[in-house]
């Protein structure tokens, strides 16, 4: 009797140890995930700029929580995102986290979009800088970062052909400085002004038209979405850049990409100005250091009649989060996205890493890195922006419908009168579905 008491006494020790053990075991995974299991953050992006450096951020945090996978796909540049998004979800094999542009994706994706209002970085966004994604009180996007774009130039070879960049304050004075570079240079060793990628329609129907555009919709992205119809009020001054880009530009403008424009041709000084924005910082210092952080600057895209000084400056795309997903990957991914905006460690990346133009409170703006990004900061300082709306445009018309008619204006095959007429119209009938 006596051993079968000891015997049971053992065993209750043996079982109680046990659990306190398993208890332990199961607490300490569960500070990752809440699960004790790997949790999987598919990520599907668009900003091919920064993909080396996200997917180095994405193996620092999978270090400091081993529960957790992130499995990244960048789709962008030369290629669709929004088409390969949408091909990526028929696919049946739909990510966790994802990339919405504004009001007109925000429609679209309704559906799959999570509530990211309880979220530490949408209490930290700028003023503003969620309006494209708030709708019946939910907060469905985080924004990437600001950017802003214009025409970068070459400060040694402006310099060499004897041109002032403060002096260029109207379209008159870039016209005049464009044929003075046009004219001069054989001997400063370019093979032409421009390089200008009709072939990337996100450069034209979306940046180049949101310039001239934007005036029409006080530079409000919300009402550009809910605008019947477009006026091209200002198609007069978009018409001249358009012609004065495609003249003095490598030929022919229509094959010619973003990667050809950016690292084949502006960044081995080929060419003196292109139209970009500080997204391309890191490919140009990846070609040539000494120019990216020392020779090039940022001018103003001037708007005949309107604003001659200012560049156009918001949120390229924000983060969603699918919400169809599990609940633990929903949190997760929501984790992750707080963790890359608000943490110290996240905050030295998103300025020195990622060089961004910080969408988000509690940044040191003094440690803004690259020149491009500070050239920028100084013009949203100054007031002198102009607000991005062509993320309220009707779904593909940026790109599908107005990026392909500027390719058919430049090839001869349409006249800029037909140009206006035919996107007017598109325009018109997609917001009448």
């Amino acid at each position: 009797m006596k051993n079968k008491k000891s015997f049971f006494t053992v065993l209750s020790v043996f079982l109680v140890l046990s659990m306190a053990l398993f208890g332990c075991s199961s607490s300490n995974s569960s500070e990752n995930n809440d699960s004790g299991k790997q949790i999987t953050l598919d990520v599907f992006q668009f900003k091919v700029e920064f993909k080396d450096q996200f997917e180095k951020v994405a193996k620092q945090y999978e270090e400091q929580h081993p529960g957790v996978k992130i499995n990244i796909t960048t789709v962008g540049g030369g290629e669709d995102y929004g088409a390969a998004l949408k091909s990526k979800f028929a696919s049946g094999d739909e990510p966790a986290i994802f990339n919405v542009g504004g009001p007109q994706d925000v429609q679209d994706w309704l559906d799959k979009l999570a509530d990211l209002s309880d979220t530490k970085a949408a209490s930290l966004a700028l003023e503003g800088t969620l309006d494209g994604v708030k709708k019946d009180g939910k907060i469905l996007g985080l924004p990437y970062n600001q950017e802003g774009y214009g025409l970068i130039y070459n400060k040694e070879i402006f310099k060499k052909a004897g041109i002032d960049a403060n002096n260029i304050k109207s379209f008159a004075d870039l016209e005049k400085a464009v044929k003075k570079l046009n004219a001069e240079k054989k001997s400063l060793g370019i093979d032409a002004v421009f390089a200008f990628p009709v072939k990337e329609t996100w450069v034209t129907g979306l940046h180049l038209s949101n310039v001239f555009l934007a005036p029409e919709f006080d530079s409000n992205v919300v009402n550009a979405f809910n605008a019947k119809t477009v006026n091209f009020q200002y198609g007069d001054a978009m018409k001249k850049l358009v012609d004065l880009q495609n003249k003095y530009s490598v030929q022919p403008t229509v094959s010619l990409d973003y990667s050809k424009q950016v690292e084949e041709l502006f960044s081995i000084g080929r060419v003196a100005i292109i139209q970009q924005g500080n997204w391309v910082y890191n490919s140009i210092e990846d070609i040539d250091p000494k120019l990216a952080e020392e020779q090039i600057g940022l001018l103003p895209i001037p708007i005949e009649g309107f604003k001659e000084d200012a560049i156009p400056v918001g949120v390229p795309m924000y983060w969603a989060v699918n919400k169809n997903k599990d609940e633990k990957v929903i949190k997760e991914a929501k984790k992750f996205l707080d963790w890359l905006y608000t943490s110290d460690e996240g905050k030295e990346i998103v300025l020195n890493d990622f060089k961004f133009i910080p969408a988000y409170k509690g940044y040191d703006s003094s440690k803004i890195s690259d020149p491009l990004s500070k050239e920028i900061y100084n013009y949203a300082q100054q007031g002198k922006t102009i607000g991005w709306v062509f993320m309220g445009y009707p779904t593909g018309w940026g790109m599908d419908k107005l990026g392909v008619n500027i390719q058919k204006y430049v090839s001869g095959k349409m006249t800029w009168d037909e140009l206006v007429a035919d996107s007017k119209k598109a325009w018109e009938e997609a917001r009448s579905k």
